[in-house]
């Protein structure tokens, strides 16, 4: 989707300034917002790309001012309302007021190790790859409402296949319990100037992972 959290390529917003010796975590909650997304994944709650929709559909104003961890918080509280495992009632009463709706898996200690690792995307292809390395594409100017992986300033650009990564699960349906629909994923490199124009640094390249819907041959 158009949004907010799509900053590439956009001005205004300063320098990217690095914490010095960043600590993982600047305060305890912030890991037991971690520890929670990650539990709610692993029982089965929602998926990753679902937990980003949920970020992408904040507020503007309140996405750019908030911290990392309380976009995933709020991320969070989004998809526990929308998905029926507690009402906005409970979250504002900070305790159940009724029955919970059952999580599909149960996250038992012993398999708290196996909750904080992510799994494979990998899917069984549907069709034979329609690009390999070397190919010329152009991405497509798409515009969705709705979760997607390609960025703004990569749109309409013309870029050559430089890896295939095989067939995974496609987020765009993900995020919108479509399934998994799998589809191949390439990286695409583009010259600095296709994506920034002529006054661009000649020796600069980026490269992204496309999913194969995104681009057309060129």
């Amino acid at each position: 989707m158009d949004g907010i959290h799509d900053m590439g390529g956009m001005d205004g917003f300063g320098r990217v300034e690095p914490e010095t010796n960043e600590p993982v975590f600047h305060a305890p909650w912030e890991g037991r917002v971690l520890a929670m997304q990650r539990a709610m994944t692993y029982a089965g709650g929602w998926p990753i790309d679902v937990s980003r929709f949920a970020q992408e559909r904040l507020p503007p104003r309140v996405y750019v001012n908030v911290s990392y961890y309380q976009r995933w918080a709020m991320a969070m509280e989004r998809n526990v309302v929308e998905r029926g495992f507690a009402g906005a009632d409970e979250l504002s009463a900070g305790h159940a007021l009724r029955a919970g709706k059952p999580l599909p898996r149960k996250l038992t200690p012993d398999v708290a190790k196996q909750g904080m690792t992510r799994g494979s995307f990998h899917r069984q292809a549907q069709a034979p790859a329609r690009f390999k390395p070397g190919d010329k594409v152009r991405t497509k100017n798409i515009h969705p409402p709705t979760h997607t992986r390609l960025p703004r300033y990569a749109r309409g650009r013309l870029g050559v296949i430089e890896l295939v990564h095989g067939s995974q699960a496609f987020p765009d349906t993900v995020a919108i319990d479509k399934g998994d629909n799998p589809q191949w994923l390439y990286t695409v490199t583009f010259e600095g100037k296709e994506l920034w124009g002529p006054d661009a640094d000649p020796t600069i390249k980026v490269s992204i992972d496309a999913f194969e819907p995104y681009l057309d041959p060129a």
